[in-house]
């Protein structure tokens, strides 16, 4: 018998949810066996199994927080030995770390990261090696798992100039497909691992005792969406209507004079409300904005959509303003840059690890493209799409989140004009892109001038003013601006 404990998830995190158990007691389960799916206050993670047994019992509940190296399930893997309560499993760590060789005929159990840590602990252990290979194997990947505008007659050419510098893209890394999980939770039905729906999908089927692996899918790729979950809880495969009413009737209820609704502060947006306060208070923030005439960037886009390199990626704004910035922050070193207080230093960062702000049901998650000044346009734009997509699957891992150097928003998508952002920690730069609207706009000078209609967006950023003084901050969102306007200007 033996006790599963929560792992160590790294990145200074000290404590996950129970999302969705994938088994319940008396399930057999074999090595690498999803066994639950946890939520830190950065990412989605799934547990594999580290041994082949029978599940006895389920030690923490669906929707419960718990702190690193809690017991949190039991399975009897033949060995006959009685599973230690959690008093127990903590001497035994703590024996174990002090000296290995005091009892060299105890054999400890193959664990991940964080087994065997008492509560309140954070700080890891020195551990045995396992001796079972394939349980090593598996500690190994659950680790690395929770480490985790343009003028009329502009020719495409500037693209070139727009994607100089590129490299290869690599694929980021992702934690393999442990198995097919095994059958539901106690309380509730849930999605068995080869049924592909995003969180917030599978929370909904819970609450509403809908079988995932009974529904036909018709999302893209085989996903389960909610109007499907909706559909098959009313029996019937085509209904919509009211079916949106239980997902969004507590929110509804709360805005329209209803009873009042109270929602736990936790994972994500717990993390994300500490992180901006912290900013807040930490970085005096100064905040700059212009209004920047962007038609001739809109025509390269729409240009270089009708190119065969770029007819299967998806080409946004977002992708030119983010080559923009790594352009400009090359001109100006010190956007690219953070505080060392230990040290009473500046920290120029040799390369742009550009965030790109998501919003995903969980909350607001900044993932980040690591060295973004060597990609070009296509490269950009393939690593943001798979950057998102991520994103709100709430896949992102912990490791693809940190280390970075400035950030996008992009409010313009709730057709919002501009803003105050406020920089993530430890970063001294953050742009807004606000919508894009045609406007009445003076073009030409002299006996040319005129008004026409073109394509306006507001484009702001903040900046760390310890870092970044008027002169450098004002110099960036200019050329930022300018190379909107004109992409010709790459060229110069």
């Amino acid at each position: 018998m033996k006790r599963f404990n929560l792992p160590d998830p790294g990145e200074g995190l000290v404590e996950a949810e129970i999302i969705t158990w994938h088994v319940k007691p008396g399930d057999e389960v074999k090595v690498n066996d999803v066994l639950v799916e946890i939520e830190t206050s950065k990412s989605l993670v799934e547990l594999p199994s580290p041994w082949a047994g029978r599940v006895t019992e389920l030690l923490v509940p669906e929707g419960e927080t718990v702190e690193v190296g809690t017991p949190i399930i039991e399975i009897d893997d033949g060995s006959g030995e009685a599973a230690p309560s959690k008093g127990d499993a903590d001497e035994s760590g703590q024996q174990a770390g002090d000296d290995e060789s005091a009892d060299a005929g105890e054999k400890r159990v193959p664990v991940l990261v964080g087994y065997g840590a008492s509560a309140g602990r954070t700080r890891r252990r020195a551990r045995k090696r396992p001796a079972d290979p394939e349980a090593a194997e598996v500690t190994r990947e659950a680790s690395r798992a929770m480490d985790t505008s343009e003028p009329v007659g502009f020719h495409s050419d500037t693209a070139q100039v727009l994607d100089s510098h590129r490299r290869p893209s690599h694929p980021r890394g992702r934690l393999p497909s442990p198995g097919q999980a095994s059958s539901s939770t106690t309380s509730m039905p849930t999605a068995p691992q080869h049924v592909r729906a995003k969180p917030p999908v599978r929370k909904l089927a819970k609450d509403l005792g809908v079988d995932l692996a009974s529904i036909t899918p018709s999302g893209a790729g085989g996903i389960v969406t909610r109007d499907d979950v909706h559909a098959a809880a009313q029996g019937s495969s085509g209904a919509q209507g009211t079916a949106e009413a239980p997902a969004a009737a507590p929110r509804r209820a709360a805005s329209l004079g209803g009873e009042e609704v109270r929602v736990p502060i936790k994972g994500v947006r717990k993390h994300t409300a500490a992180a901006m306060v912290a900013s807040a208070f930490t970085a005096p923030h100064v905040t700059e904005w212009v209004e920047v005439d962007v038609t001739a960037g809109m025509e390269l886009l729409a240009r270089l959509r009708e190119r065969r390199e770029f007819r299967d990626i998806k080409l946004s704004p977002t992708v030119l303003v983010a080559r923009a910035v790594c352009l400009a922050a090359q001109a100006t070193p010190e956007v690219n840059a953070s505080w060392d207080e230990d040290a009473q230093e500046i920290v120029l960062h040799p390369h742009v690890n550009l965030g790109i702000a998501a919003a995903t049901p969980r909350g607001l998650v900044v993932p980040n493209i690591k060295g973004a000044e060597t990609l070009g346009l296509k490269e950009l734009a393939e690593e943001l799409a798979e950057l998102v997509t991520t994103a709100r699957a709430g896949r992102t891992q912990p490791a693809d989140m940190s280390g970075g150097t400035m950030t996008i928003t992009n409010i313009g998508v709730f057709d919002v004009d501009g803003g105050t952002p406020i920089l993530n920690p430890g970063e001294a730069m953050i742009v807004a892109t606000g919508r894009i609207m045609r406007r009445p706009w003076v073009v030409g000078s002299g006996a040319d001038e005129r008004i026409e209609a073109r394509d306006v967006m507001t484009l702001s950023c903040s900046f760390d003013h310890r870092l970044v003084d008027g002169e450098q901050g004002s110099r960036f969102l200019a050329r930022v601006a300018a190379l909107l306007c004109d992409p010709a200007l790459a060229m110069i």
